[in-house]
């Protein structure tokens, strides 16, 4: 298989949960990655790989879990992948509220009748989308006033890990060739 760049997504970073990125770095250098790089200190890492999504996936994870002690979720896409969800972004108003708009990437692709279900929990302003192993959320009130959100992952029955637009952007641009 030819070497592929991905983006690796961990869950549930920040807070009282840190993932350093210069170990993080290392880490996943040291395990046989190349061209590894970070992007902000909450769970954000893109590598070059010669195996497939979930092979890197599952390398990915145990390695954290061995050398680092994380044990979250951890979504992979590559690049090609990444382009394709900000390219499908159904909300336009992203170019100008970039906070405000999030994807997620999904574990799997969740059930239509779980799909169905959370539409139907929206009971303020946001709006959402589903595609694929994708979810796209507009939140005009901002994030932090959406009593949707803490639905999501439950409603559809899977784990998932979201960015904002800005993060969606700066992944997917050549900010990832220097560290922070």
């Amino acid at each position: 298989m030819a070497a592929t760049r991905y983006i690796v997504l961990f869950r549930g970073v920040g807070g009282a949960t840190q993932l350093p990125v210069k170990e993080l770095r290392a880490v996943l250098g040291e395990g046989g990655f190349q061209d590894v790089a970070t992007y902000i200190n909450s769970g954000n890492a893109v590598l070059t790989a010669s195996s497939g999504e979930e092979a890197v996936r599952a390398k990915v994870a145990d390695l954290v879990r061995a050398k680092m002690g994380f044990d979250k979720a951890i979504m992979v896409r590559s690049l090609d992948d990444w382009d394709a969800m900000i390219a499908a972004n159904p909300f336009p108003q992203a170019a100008d509220e970039p906070i405000r708009v999030h994807v997620y990437a999904l574990e799997r692709e969740p059930a239509a009748a779980d799909v169905a279900a959370l539409q139907a929990k929206i009971t303020g302003t946001e709006e959402v989308c589903v595609s694929g192993r994708t979810l796209y959320l507009h939140t005009p009130d901002g994030m932090g006033q959406s009593r949707f959100v803490p639905k999501m992952e439950p409603t559809l029955k899977l784990s998932m890990t979201g960015r904002n637009w800005r993060s969606m952007l700066a992944l997917a641009l050549a900010k990832l060739a220097r560290d922070e």
